[in-house]
């Protein structure tokens, strides 16, 4: 039976702690810690691709999360990772060669004194070739020269024999393999603690094994040529998708910097003119019938989602939902007295259910509330934004949490009338935000879902979004959840931000410096934080938003978003830990 997602998501985070832990211990780097099961070096993705450095969370123990974690520490013990990067081939199955070749050294470099970690290592490589065979990867020819390469690999340089259970099913394919890498591999063991000469010997490899990958793609076309298809190959497939997936780069870190007005200004932000400022509904910017259409296109997106609510609202329930008094359960043998049944005892003095507990409920005593960006660059993703947050209101609002979804942009382009009146006034120096800032209210907490639909719908009207002034915005959504009026007072206040970008309006750059905006928001962060009663997350639209929230994930919104963007989310609340 599959783990429900919030529990998968808190046993995830639990484990990339350990593992993180555990990794900077070993490796001696205070910097490392683990992402969405990524190794992050600080800000910046470690690229290892070796497929068996990355355990299932469903499929696989602790131990081989531990054989792991040495494995990586080991690589950033003995690789030099520029050096590496250099010399890795770009075609994909010698890349795949160079990958595999090169984590296989620096495992056979464990020194003998850690006995523990060679335990790990092996019962890591063991469980990844198990769950290899177990899925059938090895009935495709090019899959098997692979496994075979890397069973081969691994036991000229630890010394330790291939997998047993396989050793006869690659004895043919080990055959064919060696006369032409064996010399090689020779050297490969040799060479093992000099990176450099090594690599030149897995290039090598890397070449042959290319080539043979070729021939055998060349036989299985003629072979197939008559019925006009060829073998899929799925176990090359499979590894060289788990090469693609894991080597590739890291989400674009959202661009940040000092602001040198804003420093020389003692770090006070300052706002030329709130005479333009709004505030107002979401419904209040459409005619009735335009937000009716955009309403029917909207529930026509979600049904094509074919995204279960009941269930995501389930899973939210269990993620933030924490025991508290109900109700009473009244004719107990113990707990409090209960005066109303004190009668009962005159009647019959052998009465002993006289007593009352309290009933205890799970509860999600928690509000939520959604900040949109609604600048002009976030248009492009309005449709799987709004699929995605409507479904996330509705979930949420059925969990039992309190729900506020808010939006923020310009009333106009550059500026608007904010920047003329301060071209009027001669344009004097360093005027701060010089923009008509609108806040945008698409549901608030005493509106439930389903009279909020048609405001949630606006999302979809691409003149809605202009420029963005984020500082301000996060400000006001803080004190609105504070505010939040709810039937009991609040455990958690949960701000969840969604922006594809650093800060961005024309005006307010071009009359002060580039990062005015972006270093005031970095401030206005700090300073919630500091308070304190609102937890603040960041999710990039395919950016990384880390210098802004601490907490953040990089979201992918090229398309319609599935359950497994819901449980990223998920995951996102459920570590209130900061890394």
């Amino acid at each position: 039976m599959a783990e429900p997602a919030p529990a998968a998501a808190r046993r995830q985070q639990q484990i990339e702690e350990l593992c993180g832990a555990a990794v900077r211990a070993l490796a001696a780097r205070p910097d490392l810690h683990f992402r969405a099961r990524r190794l992050h070096q600080g800000e910046r993705l470690l690229p290892f691709a070796a497929p068996h450095l990355y355990p299932s969370l469903e499929d696989d123990d602790y131990a081989s999360f531990r054989g792991a974690t040495d494995a990586l520490a080991l690589r950033l013990t003995h690789s030099d990772l520029e050096l590496h990067r250099r010399l890795a081939p770009q075609e994909l199955s010698r890349r795949f060669v160079f990958e595999v070749l090169e984590q296989l050294r620096v495992e056979s470099l464990v020194p003998a004194d850690w006995p523990g970690a060679q335990t790990n290592l092996r019962h890591r490589f063991e469980a990844w070739s198990a769950a290899w065979v177990a899925s059938r990867q090895l009935e495709g020819t090019r899959g098997l020269l692979l496994y075979t390469l890397v069973q081969v690999g691994r036991s000229r340089l630890t010394g330790e024999g291939v997998y047993e259970p396989t050793e006869d099913i690659i004895e043919s394919t080990r055959w064919a393999l060696m006369p032409r890498i064996g010399v090689a591999l020779r050297a490969l063991q040799r060479s093992r603690h000099d990176q450099a000469a090594f690599a030149a010997h897995a290039l090598a490899i890397g070449d042959i094994v290319a080539a043979m990958l070729a021939e055998q793609q060349g036989a299985d076309d003629d072979a197939h040529a008559g019925a006009g298809q060829t073998e899929t190959a799925p176990g090359f497939a499979l590894l060289i998708e788990a090469l693609e997936h894991e080597s590739q780069e890291a989400a674009p870190l959202a661009e940040s910097g000092r602001s040198r007005v804003l420093e020389a200004a003692g770090h006070r932000y300052a706002v030329y003119t709130r005479r333009y400022d709004e505030q107002v509904n979401a419904v209040d910017l459409a005619r009735a019938e335009v937000l009716r259409e955009l309403r029917a296109r909207l529930d026509e997106l979600v049904a094509r989602s074919g995204l279960n609510v009941g269930r995501l609202a389930r899973d939210f329930r269990a993620l933030l939902a924490t025991p508290a008094p109900d109700d009473w359960n009244s004719g107990q043998e113990q707990g409090r007295v209960d005066g109303r049944r004190l009668s009962q005892l005159v009647a019959n003095p052998a009465e002993r259910r006289l007593f009352r507990d309290e009933h205890w409920q799970p509860k999600a005593q928690c509000v939520v509330g959604l900040l949109l960006d609604c600048s002009g660059s976030m248009k492009r993703h309005n449709e799987p934004l709004a699929v995605l947050v409507d479904m996330l209101a509705r979930a949420l609002e059925e969990a039992g949490a309190g729900v506020e979804v808010l939006g923020f942009t310009t009333g106009s382009w550059q500026g608007g009338r904010a920047r003329r009146d301060w071209q009027r006034a001669g344009s004097p120096a360093h005027p701060g935000r010089l923009a008509e800032r609108r806040h945008i209210v698409f549901k608030d907490f005493g509106t439930r879902w389903r009279r909020a639909r048609e405001g949630l719908a606006a999302l979809l009207k691409n003149d809605l979004f202009r420029e963005g002034v984020d500082g301000e915005a996060v400000e006001w959504a803080c004190q609105r959840l504070r505010e939040a009026e709810t039937d009991e007072p609040p455990q958690r206040r949960i701000l969840i931000v969604v922006s594809d970008g650093s800060p961005m309006e024309t005006a307010t750059n071009l009359a002060n410096d580039t990062h005015y905006l972006d270093h005031h928001l970095r401030q206005v962060v700090a300073r919630q934080e500091a308070i304190g009663d609102v937890e603040i997350l960041g999710l990039g639209v395919g950016l990384d938003l880390s210098p802004y929230y601490v907490r953040c994930h990089a979201l992918a919104l090229d398309g319609p978003p599935g359950r497994a963007v819901f449980h990223e989310i998920m995951a996102l609340i459920a570590g209130r830990r900061r890394r």
